[in-house]
């Protein structure tokens, strides 16, 4: 599947984005009972939502931190692949740092922006000379009705595909 034209399609039109989040319903079955969706996409920009519904609320009604977090990750790491190359690249979370400052009673959007002189310098140009690199993205998230739900500091490893090992 080539994804890469699914991300292309989606920063040029409203079907292409719909066409992105369906196949993203199924090659991310974590994500689909949540309803986390890509709402905007461009080359170093993001927004994800999260729907205000039972399945993402916790006890008091609100939606649950993790399902936040959780948006929070998608959309720092799909951001990121999005400049990557998945062949050539691994990306795993290292460690996110979560800061809520406001209940969600409402449908939220996360957003994640980097520029392209950021990315240039502080991934790409070290990875021409290190096996890995971890980096930090910030995700703000804010409710429909503009009030700041939380904060996200993910931390990335990055790394290239020929300097991966696993066990069998």
């Amino acid at each position: 599947m080539n994804v890469s034209k699914y991300v292309n399609d989606a920063k040029k039109s409203d079907f292409g984005l719909r066409k992105l989040n369906f196949i993203l319903g199924f090659t991310i079955p974590f994500n689909k009972p949540h309803g986390i969706k890509i709402s905007e996409l461009e080359d170093y920009a993001i927004k994800a939502s999260i729907p205000y519904k039972r399945k993402n609320l916790n006890h008091i009604k609100g939606i649950h931190a993790c399902a936040l977090a959780t948006t929070s990750e998608f959309a720092s790491g799909f951001l990121l692949m999005t400049q990557l190359d998945f062949s050539k690249y691994r990306l795993i979370m290292e460690e996110i740092i979560m800061t809520y400052h406001y209940q969600a009673k409402k449908a939220c959007i996360a957003k994640s922006e980097l520029s392209a002189d950021w990315f240039q310098n502080n991934i790409l140009n070290p990875l021409e000379n290190q096996n890995k690199i971890s980096i930090i993205n910030l995700v703000e998230t804010y409710d429909t009705a503009g009030n700041h739900i939380c904060t996200a500091k993910v931390k990335w490893q990055i790394k290239s595909w020929t300097k991966v090992k696993t066990k069998v």
